[in-house]
This record gives structure tokens, sequence and C-alpha cells, in this order.
């Protein structure tokens, strides 16, 4: 599909309005509309052909037309004329975390930087620090940034692979040639960003496999073509290998394929302490290199002992020496999830009524949604006044009244404060069923700081769960400085839970603090953090974030039935 294709240019489009220094709502317009067609589980192409561009949430007259020019002729006219406008290194610089577009203007008109490396340079150089509005602060943040961007140059967020990957999947399933088929590597084990897509299959035509590969209308290029590996380059620019094996070594080489690389080490240690060798086409007995093993993956894992081991535990972090014990954790499952617990609406900066959105999350089988808008000082995304508040609790309730095995929890992401309190006073959070508190400003505060600002918030007694407990956003901002455990045990003390934001720019908390959060006692709750009915489906990859940090359906609130959720967390039935 071209969705990423057509979000990427109006991400850019966005960015370069911003640089001009245009009006926030217009480049506003342009983000929303990509990040909504990203999320989009249907084709632009097919949507466009369609004529029904106006039906995507956010995406008028004006913005259907240049879609429907870039998707039928590769280009949009009115972006190549906005770049011309703009020295074309800026937008690189924009990509750096923490760097903004008024920034970006400001080392441009003063410095004359339009280069990542002239900014590197200039950092090192000390030159940033005497410009009006940044200091010696902003120039280590800086440097910071270059070096993340670095760290996830070249990476798409797992949600795009894992559409691309399980698009191009569908479409290989239809080739007659193919015995067996499955996706490998990062994606399989659901790593919250992906190199590159690693599809396996097996049949007795390689050749033919290959051929029906390439043919596919994602592709961009062919890089190479071979009877065992063929890689393309999509349109979004993410590669795609395949590799065709026999039969007799599918299972082997999906193990192989799956890694990690520290996982696999460790397994073919494992395998030459009990007599074999184990490599991608099977397990092999060492002495007499007889096959034993390799035509399904779980044989692997028998042979040598092991209970099976899901993907996503496959990173030799202990997951091994637990199937020796056969005490791996019964991961939650993808099925398991009752309802979502943080969603916006059009009360704040959603795109969608609350009824909307019961609908659609009654259909998906949820028997809940938790609305939790924002609260009165965040004015950039609508916050709820005191007023609206009231106003909104009473939309719920007669919402309520209309379905049936259903249940709308009336809920705040409330802002905390630089100081640690809460943006609305006792009195108004009472009000709410669900109270979730977040970072939302001042995220440059030092690990001292920020720390007793979260714990602060966390200790008030209306307060249920912490949101995005880190505040990062993958490849564009890093976390903030802030005592990941002391936030844990304070969770565990107070009484509060701890989200995964399942937003796929966010995965927050990641595995490794969930399953810090898991041995130290404290439940999670899953968020999809959505402005869109479309985010919805975002729970998949908070799902995949726990199953990684070794979460069990127990170990999380959103797994439980209506009632004991209510009962868990004090709400009125």
């Amino acid at each position: 599909m071209k969705n990423q294709f057509v979000a990427e240019i109006l991400y850019k489009i966005a960015d370069l309005l911003d640089l001009k220094g245009e009006i926030f709502f217009k480049s506003r317009a342009y983000r929303m509309a990509a990040q909504t067609i990203e999320a989009l589980d249907e084709d632009i192409v097919t949507i466009s052909n369609e004529d029904r561009l106006q039906s995507i949430p956010g995406v008028g007259d004006a913005l259907s037309k240049k879609i429907k020019e870039l998707v039928e002729t590769g280009r949009l006219e009115y972006f190549e004329r906005l770049k011309k406008e703009i020295p074309e290194g800026l937008l690189a610089l924009l990509d750096i975390p923490g760097l903004g577009p008024k920034k970006v203007s400001a080392l441009y008109k003063n410095l004359g930087i339009s280069t990542i490396k002239e900014l590197r340079k200039a950092c090192i150089d000390g030159k940033l620090r005497d410009l009006d509005g940044f200091g010696e602060i902003t120039e280590r943040n800086i440097l910071r940034g270059i070096q993340l961007l670095e760290k996830t140059s070249g990476r798409a967020l797992l949600n795009v692979a894992y559409g691309d990957g399980n698009d191009y999947l569908d479409y290989m399933k239809r080739c007659d040639k193919i015995d067996r088929i499955s996706i490998a590597g990062s994606l399989r084990r659901m790593k919250e960003t992906i190199g590159d897509v690693d599809i396996l299959a097996s049949s007795k035509y390689p050749d033919n496999v290959m051929d029906y590969f390439v043919k596919y209308d994602d592709v961009q290029r062919v890089l190479l073509k071979g009877s065992t590996k063929t890689s393309v380059l999509l349109h979004d620019n993410l590669q795609v290998d395949l590799r065709v094996v026999t039969n007799k070594s599918y299972g082997s080489a999906l193990q192989y394929f799956t890694g990690s690389k520290e996982h696999n080490v460790k397994m073919r240690s494992l395998a030459i302490k009990k007599g074999y060798k184990l490599n991608e086409y099977g397990l092999f007995d060492k002495e007499t290199d007889k096959y034993i093993a390799g035509e399904a993956e779980e044989e692997i894992y028998t042979t040598l002992g092991l209970s099976y081991i899901e993907p996503e535990l496959r990173e030799n972090k202990g997951e091994i020496e637990l199937a020796q014990k056969g005490s791996l954790p019964k991961l939650v499952g993808y099925d398991d999830v009752t309802g979502d617990f943080h969603i916006h609406s059009t009360w704040s900066d959603g795109s969608d009524s609350i009824e909307d959105i019961a609908k659609v999350a009654k259909n998906i089988g949820y028997s809940f949604v938790c609305i939790a808008d924002h609260s009165q000082s965040l004015r950039i995304a609508n916050g709820l006044s005191k007023e609206r508040v009231d106003k909104k609790i009473d939309e719920i309730r007669k919402l309520n009244k209309k379905f049936s095995n259903f249940k709308i929890f009336c809920g705040t992401e409330c802002d905390i404060k630089s100081d640690g309190s809460l943006d609305y006073s006792d009195r108004i959070l009472k009000k709410f069923d669900i109270v979730s508190i977040g970072i939302h400003s001042a995220f440059k505060m030092n690990g001292e700081e920020m720390t007793k600002r979260i714990t602060r918030g966390m200790e008030n007694k209306y307060v249920h769960f912490l949101a995005h407990p880190t505040g990062r956003l993958i490849g564009r901002r890093g976390p903030y400085e802030v005592d990941i455990e002391q936030i844990i045990d304070t969770a565990r003390d107070t009484g509060t839970f701890l989200e995964i934001n399942a937003f796929p720019d966010r995965l927050d908390l990641n595995d490794i603090h969930a399953k810090l959060a898991k041995e130290k006692g404290v439940k999670v709750v899953l968020g999809t953090d959505s402005h869109s009915i479309i985010n919805l489906s975002f729970m998949h990859f908070g799902v995949a974030t726990a199953r990684r940090g070794g979460l069990e359906k127990s170990d999380i609130l959103n797994t439980y039935r209506l009632k004991e959720i209510e009962e868990m967390l004090g709400v009125e039935q």
C-alpha cells in the first residue's frame, strides 16, 4: 500500500509550513491527516480511485485533491514548490529530537546552519550557547538528539513495518507454489522499530516463488534476486527480504531467521552441549551429521529439552533458562484485551464523538472504553475547563443508558504541573470515573526534579494510572530524565497502575520497564492514546510490548471482566 508514502509527504509539508512560520492550525491539519492515513487498514489508492478520500477524518476538499494527485502521479506540485522556498537541509534538522521549527529557523538565520554536520560542529565548538533562546544545556540536548537520530535512522516504526509486512504476506499466500510461509526477523519478535522485513517460505519451486515475489504492486526496486534470497525496496523505502527453503528445513530456518542473534548463539551453544549442531538447515547429530529435526520450529525446542519460546521473548534475557525449567510465563494473548483505557474524543483533540467511539469499540468486542480527554491547562489540545467537565459527564451518563453490556468510563488525562500538583483540584478529580495523569510540558527538568514531580502526582488519592511514564517519542524525542525504578516503587506503594501506551511512536512503558514493573508487583493498563477511531487497532502493539516484557493476563487490568475492573478501581457500577 502507498499509505506510508502519502503520509510521509504530508508530514514533510507540515514541517515545511512550520519552517515558513505559517499558523499552527494549518500544519496541524496536515499532520493529523498523515497520522490518520498511516493507520488506515485500507489502501489509500483504492479509497482515492473510489472518490472516498473525504470520508477519511480530517481530509477535506483541498487536501483530498492533493492526495489524489500524489496517488496518481507519485508527486505533488504544492510540495515541490514548498521545498524550493526552504533550504533542503533544514528539513533534516527537524528530524533531530527536541529541535522544533523556531529553533531551526534561528540556527539558519543567525549561524547559517542548514545541515546536521554543520549543527554538530557548532554544538561542539560552543557556538549555540550565546544564541538567544539556546544556551549550554540546549547544546548538550541537541547533541544527544543527533545521537538518538543516528541510532534510529533507517528504521521503521513497528506499525509501519507490520502493515507492510502483513500486506506482502497476504499477497504471497496467493502463490500456489508455496507450501508454508511466515514473517520472520525482528518483525516477528515485534520489536519497536524494524530495520527491514523478513519473510520465510518453503517450496519445491523457489524460482517461481521469487518471480511472484518481485511482481508485488508496491515494489519500487529489486535489489537482489536469487533462488534462495530476494530483496526488494517498497515505495516507502522499507526493504523486504524473502528467503525460500525446503520443507525439511522450514522449522529450523524460521527459528534461525526469527532471531535474535543473541538468542540463536545461546541456542547453538546449548545444542553443542547436548551433542547436536544447530543451523538454519536443521538440528543434526554432532558426530554423524545425521538430520534429527527441523521441519517444525517447535521440535527444535523440544529436542533440546526446552518449552516452546514465543518469538517476542527471544532476546537472550533469561527465556532459555526459564524454558529449561518449564517456568516460562503464559503470555497475554492478542485477543485477551477487554477494553481501552486511553482514548481522546472531540471534547479535547480527538476527531470522533464519544458515541461513535463507543460503537466501534463495542463492535471490536470490547466491554468498555475510557474517554480520557486532556485537562484545562493543555489549551493547544482543547483541554476541558471545569464547566465542560460537567457537560461531558452528563453526555456520558446519557450514552451509557443507550448501550447494553458496555460501559463508557468518563476519564481524564490530567496534566502534572511542574511542581507535581495536578491540573484539576480534588473536587474536580473525584467526579471522574478514572483519572490518568501525565507529563505534557517542561520535559527538560533534571532527573531528581522530574521524579519528584511525577511521584507527587501519583500520591494523589484520586489517581488511577500514570500515562506514558517516560514521555518518549521514538526517533523524535528521548525519554525525559527520570528514575523509572523509583516511579515503579511509588506505583506499588500508592496502588497506581502504569500505562503501556500502545501508540506506535510511544510504546511507553517499554518492554524492559514493563518486565521490571511485573517483578515489583505493579500492574499495568493498556491504552492506545487514540485521537481517531482508526487508532484503536494500535492496541495490538501495546499487547506486543507487554508480551515482550513477559506479562500475563493477570498483570494487565484491561484483560479482566468489566465488573472486576470496576471493583479494582472503586468505580460506581
